[in-house]
């Protein structure tokens, strides 16, 4: 089970909605390459706001991804796409329910 994870939200500059939402999307291949990026969204939120929120099987996976490609993109394109600064948090897990999980359980039921 994953046991930490980081939420984080962006604020897009007006009339930049679409090249966010690009963006964000692009970025799914890069965390395709991190192998302790469990799991990884884009969202959006609202008008103006998006969401990312990725878990991690623990601290080290969470930190390799927080200093990772990922990172160093959203840095270089932040002044031109969003509003301010990403507001990261970083949580932990107390409970999920996840696929592999519960195809794991249904197949120990044969």
């Amino acid at each position: 089970m994953d046991r930490v994870a980081v939420w984080a939200v962006l604020e897009s500059k007006p009339g930049k909605e679409e090249e966010v939402e690009a963006f964000l999307k692009s970025a799914q291949y890069l965390a395709e390459k991190e192998p302790d990026t469990t799991n990884w969204y884009a969202l959006r939120i609202g008008p103006l706001k998006y969401g990312i929120f990725d878990t991690f099987p623990d601290e080290r996976g969470r930190v390799v991804h927080l200093t990772g490609e990922i990172a160093k993109a959203l840095a270089a394109r932040a002044p031109e796409l969003f509003a301010n600064g990403p507001e990261i948090q970083r949580v932990s897990i107390l409970a999920s329910k996840t696929a592999s999980a519960t195809l794991a359980a249904a197949e120990g039921d044969d």
